[in-house]
């Protein structure tokens, strides 16, 4: 049985099949990350070119024939261009859809998890803030809504909101206080406390809005990194690739 249905999606991966066909794998905002064929999407003539490629946040029009999904109509919404204007910017921006295609929920819906991806691309090709910074807001929160969410309230043991110096274990994304750090935990300064701790629970309209000095910005996107690693156990190639040209 064939349906039919239409939904916005960005395009996280394409694979090429013959000389005119690609295999797109999708997070779309109704169902998650689905993989669908384009036929005749290469062609040169082909009305759906820019919005079947990598990057391109497009309306597609899917037929769902079993387990196997094709495209029949795509119109890009958004095409972001700017992700080639630097190699780094290139590099966060392939990682973003990795992170995507590694955590991203299937058979459900994806509203928050694409639109912090789709927010992330534009402050990084539009050159609106730090990608390191953005780099860092995307990967704790995208732990967040894949339930590796860090408990950043107070301290796991006593109860200390803060410290002049709180301590973050990878294990298990607790914080602890001075008297009750555990080993392996790794000092957090109160400014970049404060900083994860807006990315994890601000509503999604503030998510972007917060400010922290530049000596700053390293360190978090070092923590964030860091834990996002050790709690998908994963080795993600974009981030290598990111790590081999900054």
């Amino acid at each position: 049985m064939k349906i039919r249905f239409s939904t916005d999606a960005l395009v996280i991966k394409e694979t090429a099949i013959g000389d005119n066909d690609r295999l797109l794998t999708l997070m779309t905002r109704d169902m998650g990350v689905i993989r669908a064929f384009a036929v005749g999407a290469k062609s040169v003539k082909s009305r759906r070119g820019s919005a079947t490629g990598l990057l391109a946040y497009s309306n597609f029009n899917i037929d769902k024939t079993g387990d196997t999904y094709k495209i029949v109509e795509a119109s890009a919404n958004k095409v972001f261009f700017g992700a080639g204007s630097d190699v780094v910017t290139l590099a966060v921006a392939q990682y973003f859809c990795e992170l995507c295609a590694f955590f991203g929920p299937h058979d459900e819906t994806a509203e928050e998890f694409l639109r912090v991806i789709l927010n992330s691309l534009y402050y990084i090709t539009e050159k609106k803030r730090d990608p390191v910074l953005i780099k860092a807001i995307t990967e704790l929160r995208i732990c967040a809504l894949s339930g590796y969410s860090p408990s950043l309230i107070a301290c796991a043991d006593c109860g200390q909101f803060e410290d002049k110096t709180m301590y973050f274990s990878f294990d298990n994304g607790s914080i602890y206080c001075e008297n009750c750090k555990k080993p392996n935990c790794t000092a957090l300064n109160l400014t970049v406390l404060k900083a994860m701790r807006h990315i994890i629970y601000s509503k999604l309209e503030n998510l972007y809005g917060f400010e922290i000095p530049d000596k700053d910005i390293k360190t978090l996107e070092k923590i964030t990194e860091r834990y996002l690693v050790f709690q998908s156990e994963h080795r993600f190639a974009t981030l290598e690739f990111y790590h081999s040209v900054i």
